[in-house]
């Protein structure tokens, strides 16, 4: 107690400047990941993927974001074996970790897991600087089986969808006829499933307590306002003469349902992964503000808002490297093929984080791209840089670990 009274607010400063560092990172890496597959399939210009980024990251960390938030912040960690001092130089030296390690791979144009850089930094100064017992290994157990659910999931839901879409527009006599007839059945899907799984399990906390069958009316609801918007775009696209061009007036129409699927995919990532930046933050103003370690409490709106802005600011300012990779090294992106990615990847996440899960929205995204790859064939892959995707994911979560051990030493040295 002595401590934190005599240090809170050089504390509180030192929680925010790494909490916007740790929100910096998530946008550089993560949110690039999210808009990688509009801007590479050419459906998004990188000011409008920013400017989605802005409105619905925030919407999403804002309205949707709160369980996920409680399992970053206490379901990892026995709270009961931690003093508050420990708590406070703990999830400090994780962001300052974490976002060390995200500004590190978005240099190298790596897309690599927010969530393993956060949940490695805090398992790494609570296994080491606490004890092996103070880990909460049942509750880190299901985060690692949706690390390898979250991207067999996706992928095998894109796949899916991209085949429908080769059946019933693509591999047809007239395909520009066909995309104006089923392409407003995907944007109701796109409306209905998420509005459907942020009203049934993202708003709980928030206190909007609606009936099952008033969360469905209301995802109906906003299927046919996405459908009768993505409509009235379509009806100004006109059919073209001529193979090439006239595929490229069938993809034009899908760049169109693109633009929802961003915003989605945005609402999504902001959700899930925003936990990641403000859950420590939100644990050591707890402390801070309490003096002693609160299991559950409310995250105050400054700290969302930090974490959004640090988001936005992140994606801005150097996100452009792991767009690249995302968007054009993997596999060639159509905008029927993004959609498809996109789509499959947002109805993942915003699931996982209904449930609490905080899965990555890395993983998730890739497994959508590899499964709209696999729909092509193998070939269509380039396995050299999906191999050294996958490498930089198996070395996040040491990374974050051991970092998170070395400032947490430091940490605990000069403030004592």
């Amino acid at each position: 107690m002595t401590l934190i009274a005599e240090y809170g607010t050089i504390l509180l400063v030192l929680a925010c400047l790494f909490g916007f560092f740790m929100a910096w990172g998530v946008g550089a890496n993560d949110v690039a990941n999210a808009m990688g597959t509009s801007v590479g399939s050419r459906a998004l210009t990188i000011k409008q993927a920013i400017l989605i980024a802005m409105v619905f990251e925030f919407l999403g960390a804002y309205l949707a974001g709160g369980s996920v938030t409680q399992t970053i912040r206490s379901g990892i960690v026995d709270a009961s074996m931690i003093t508050p001092d420990q708590m406070v130089f703990g999830m400090l030296a994780s962001l300052l970790a974490a976002g060390t390690w995200l500004l590190v791979a978005s240099i190298k144009g790596w897309p690599v897991s927010t969530t393993h850089s956060i949940i490695g930094a805090v398992i790494g100064f609570a296994a080491v600087g606490v004890s092996v017992d103070s880990v909460r290994w049942a509750g880190v157990l299901p985060i690692v089986s949706s690390w390898v659910i979250s991207p067999l999931l996706a992928g095998t839901i894109s796949f899916m969808i991209f085949m429908s879409v080769h059946r019933l527009i693509l591999d047809t006599d007239n395909p520009f006829a066909n995309a104006k007839r089923y392409i407003p059945i995907y944007m109701f899907a796109v409306g209905f499933i998420l509005t459907l799984m942020t009203l049934t399990k993202g708003l709980k906390h928030v206190g909007l307590d609606l009936s099952d069958m008033e969360s469905f009316g209301l995802a109906v609801l906003a299927g046919l306002v996405v459908t009768g918007l993505g409509v009235l775009l379509m009806s100004r696209i006109k059919e073209d003469s001529g193979g090439t061009v006239h595929a490229n007036g069938v993809e034009r129409v899908f760049a169109i349902l693109m633009i929802f699927t961003a915003c989605a995919m945005a609402f999504a990532h902001g959700s899930n992964d925003v936990a990641n930046a403000v859950g420590p933050l939100a644990a050591i103003v707890g402390v801070l503000q309490s003096g002693v370690i609160q299991a559950e409490s409310t995250v105050p709106g400054w700290v969302l808002l930090l974490g959004a802005v640090g988001i936005v600011v992140g994606l801005a300012t150097y996100g452009y490297k792991v767009i690249t990779t995302i968007g054009k090294h993997i596999t060639e992106l159509t905008p029927s093929r993004g959609f498809a990615a996109e789509l499959a990847a947002a109805s993942t996440v915003v699931g996982a984080s209904g449930l609490g899960l905080p899965v990555s929205t890395t993983h998730t995204l890739v497994g959508a791209i590899l499964g709209v790859g696999m729909a092509r064939g193998i070939a269509a892959l380039n396995l050299r840089v999906i191999g050294s995707i996958f490498t930089s994911w198996v070395v996040t979560l040491p990374a974050g670990a051991i970092l998170s051990i070395v400032y947490f030493s430091v940490f605990s040295t000069i403030f004592r």
